[in-house]
């Protein structure tokens, strides 16, 4: 019986300390362009390995719009501790080229429901980890933008010349670092399901809400924080009248 225990939890604890690697959460039935930098080939760890923080991720949507024609990076401004709020827009190469024109139509449609949009690429945002210690969304987000960026075949060509994504890769800058480093300074070797872990039990204020301790779903109506006015900028870009 001990020796059963004893090599039960020597088990337990090598597929505990396995990483999952990027295959694990991309879509099987495209290929990948092996120009495009894997998070890990920046970050030196693999996505979920350890919870991103914000420069970090940042530093790796700067690569994918260095390496990649399909993304485009912009800064509307930054977080009170300094962070910028970037946006990618990601799309073809060919609708790159004619993405004032494609704006330009997009809001007229929003207007005139005369107007034809039949032939013009629809515009979706995708905002993550609006709470900075619901962290899944910017880790997540990783792994989308190489998809996004890299995969290749009918599949993906079709998607992008079909849609304009705004892409917001993080949308509380300042609450996921924080929620980052409490989580990567207080993680064991191995997962630790125990809930009364210290891991899962950050110091006041924790990371959910921005620098003043806003709860940013909070600021929607207001839009007095810079990070709702980032998206509030790019809304209007695209939706000039709401």
């Amino acid at each position: 019986m001990k020796k059963l225990l004893l090599s039960l939890l020597f088990i337990s604890a090598t597929l505990t300390a396995q990483t999952i690697d990027l295959s694990y959460y991309l879509p099987k039935d495209v290929s990948y362009n092996q120009n495009i930098p894997t998070p890990k080939s920046v970050l030196g760890h693999e996505v979920g390995e350890w919870h991103v923080t914000h420069d970090k991720l940042v530093e790796y949507m700067k690569v994918l719009a260095k390496t990649s024609d399909r993304v485009v990076l912009e800064n509307r401004g930054t977080t009170y501790e300094g962070r910028p709020l970037v946006l990618l827009t990601i799309t073809s190469s060919k609708n790159h080229q004619n993405l004032e024109a494609i704006r330009e139509n997009h809001i007229k449609a929003t207007n005139n429901a005369s107007v034809d949009v039949s032939n013009s690429p629809i515009v979706v945002y995708q905002g993550f980890s609006i709470h900075g210690n619901e962290a899944s969304g910017s880790n997540a987000a990783l792994a989308a933008a190489y998809y996004l960026a890299a995969a290749e075949g009918q599949k993906i060509e079709e998607l992008l010349n079909n849609s304009v994504i705004l892409f917001d890769p993080a949308m509380n800058p300042d609450g996921l670092q924080r929620f980052a480093y409490w989580t990567n300074t207080n993680k064991a070797n191995n997962i630790n399901p125990d809930p009364n872990d210290r891991e899962y039990h950050e110091v006041w204020p924790g990371g959910r809400t921005n620098h003043y301790w806003f709860d940013m779903k909070r600021d929607w109506l207001p839009v007095q924080l810079p990070e709702s006015r980032a998206r509030i900028k790019t809304f209007h870009k695209w939706l000039p009248n709401i």
